[in-house]
């Protein structure tokens, strides 16, 4: 059996399978059951009571984390004249126009975690839907990728914004954070998401809403929550400090 089997089975032991637990329950077990060699990456899982098969159902956007993703996030810009030398003063990583366009639709120039276009190049940009739609890295006006302030999108997703959208079973999973995160940090992060989802909560959707939520690390089992204690106040993260 390998490392990681072992490291699995023996964190599986301090889970207690049955029980649901509160969020900072939760990211205490899931920080204590993170000993990978590496900083573990920390992710929030949501199966909400939405049916994607309707459009008026599909729960998509951004939110900013106030703690950030620990991640380093590679931005590209689809922009020309003065939007394009913005994106680049403010940290894109790659900026272009119609030759950008051509190097993802013909070299396949895929090197990227979030794609923003201003809405003048939406028309070429339209024509990558089949490459960039399947990825999740499409432009869309509702997650925030389609503006014409450009730099300001640029700092937020290097700074923690992230883009959310229900898979084709109501699901929602959302990186909140690395195991060597503190405490404070991953609740601040996991009551940003569950307020979202709960702002966004679309007017058609019909019985329980939040179905289960569990946070988990890379290499180690998912922790339950308990949906009925997901509302996460300002005392419990005073408490948590």
């Amino acid at each position: 059996m390998s490392k990681k089997g072992k490291r699995y089975l023996d964190a599986l032991k301090r889970l207690h399978r049955e029980q649901l637990y509160s969020p900072a329950e939760a990211v205490d077990l899931v920080k204590s059951l993170a000993k990978a060699k590496f900083d573990e990456t920390i992710e929030l899982a949501v199966r909400l009571g939405v049916d994607p098969r309707r459009a008026e159902q599909i729960v998509r956007g951004s939110l900013s984390l106030p703690a950030g993703t620990g991640r380093t996030v590679r931005v590209a810009v689809f922009a020309a004249g003065e939007p394009a030398a913005a994106a680049r003063a403010a940290g894109a990583d790659v900026v272009g126009a119609d030759d950008l366009v051509a190097r993802v639709e013909k070299e396949g120039f895929l090197d990227f975690d979030v794609a923003i276009a201003t809405p003048d190049l939406m028309s070429q940009v339209g024509r990558l839907g089949r490459i960039l739609g399947p990825r999740g890295l499409m432009p869309n006006p509702k997650t925030g990728t389609v503006t014409s302030d450009v730099a300001a999108a640029v700092a937020e997703f290097r700074g923690g914004r992230v883009e959310y959208r229900t898979d084709r079973t109501g699901n929602i999973n959302l990186r909140v954070g690395k195991a060597s995160f503190d405490r404070l940090q991953l609740l601040e992060n996991v009551r940003a998401v569950l307020d979202e989802l709960q702002r966004v909560k679309p007017a058609t959707a019909k019985g329980k809403y939040v179905r289960s939520v569990t946070l988990a690390s890379t290499m180690g089992p998912g922790v339950p929550i308990d949906t009925t204690r997901i509302r996460i106040t300002d005392e419990d993260l005073v408490a948590t400090a």
